[in-house]
């Protein structure tokens, strides 16, 4: 019988995260949104927090329990193919939580988690400025942590908020040489300017001694393969299926209302058929005439 780590190593082979080719990131925040990511052609979902809080109801600030987002993120990757990156904020807190989630995620086939040196709590970090950072030693200790646990290809990704605090620079690489030093595959480097300079300067001075991930958020402007030429190896699109979501969802009860009727909104949804395709219902279809008796009943 096969240790609890070997059956989670068994399970991460063939979604792990391998940056050897730019790795382009969607964002699901539930079981629809990674099946969409996947079906229109994404290699690798992140599973966002500040998604997920959003399609629950909640502020992304540590609102939602961890039991809670681990819901969703077994029901992201029990759909999908690909690999999924957990945002897993700052760990759920010490080093112990984040161990334990390691443990749980790589159980659900989970290809990696991303965790922030931020304190816990978390803030999104776009609210407010100037957010304290958690003791660079004691997030090293979480990342140690989360490698001690064995789980083979289980991708540990370690974020600085550094440029999003205002520190600088040189807070911003020394930390990200800290983590890479602690064990962390990748750095994910965040900034909330309107512009990526401050990300090529990180990617610059980096030198590439790891991969770098990064969230043009708030750069949207820079195109993706600008970020790639610089160095970056992974780009995350962090947010934008719940902003879409949102946007239509909005737009679409507005004209309900407004309208009295759905005769003129009809040609500008999803079809049932649409629908019904994209969750394989042809696949049950098919199962029921295998597996199921002839309708009729039983005579006597």
């Amino acid at each position: 019988m096969k240790s609890t780590r070997e059956s989670d190593n068994d399970r991460l082979k063939g979604r792990s995260i391998s940056f050897d080719e730019p790795l382009f990131f969607m964002e699901a925040h539930d079981g629809l949104s990674a099946l969409i990511a996947e079906h229109t052609g994404f290699k690798a979902i992140w599973a966002s927090g500040l998604s997920i809080s959003t399609a629950l109801g909640r502020r992304d600030a540590s609102e939602i329990c961890p039991a809670e987002m681990l819901r969703v993120f077994e029901r992201i990757a029990e759909v999908t193919t690909v690999p999924v990156l957990v945002d897993a904020d700052s760990g759920y807190g010490n080093f112990n939580n984040a161990r334990l989630a390691a443990r749980k995620l790589a159980q659900y086939s989970i290809s990696g988690m991303c965790i922030e040196d931020k304190l816990h709590p978390k803030m999104n970090s776009f609210v407010g400025s100037g957010q304290a950072l958690a003791d660079a030693q004691e997030f090293c200790g979480k990342i140690k942590a989360i490698r001690d646990q064995g789980l083979g290809n289980f991708a540990v990704v370690a974020r600085t908020e550094a440029l999003i605090s205002g520190l600088g620079m040189g807070e911003a690489l020394d930390r990200a040489a800290a983590y890479l030093d602690a064990g962390a595959d990748a750095i994910l480097i965040h900034s909330k300017r309107p512009d990526a300079n401050e990300i090529f300067e990180f990617l610059r001075q980096w030198e590439g001694r790891c991969p770098v991930v990064v969230v043009p958020t708030t750069y949207y402007q820079t195109p993706a393969s600008e970020l790639i030429r610089a160095g970056a190896r992974g780009v995350i699109w962090a947010n934008h299926s719940i902003r879409a979501s949102v946007a239509a969802m909005k737009k679409a009860c507005e004209s309900i209302r407004e309208q009295g009727g759905v005769q003129h909104l009809e040609s500008n949804v999803e079809s049932l058929g649409g629908l019904f395709k994209l969750l394989d219902y042809d696949e049950l279809a098919s199962a029921e005439k295998r597996y199921l008796p002839p309708m009729g009943g039983v005579r006597a």
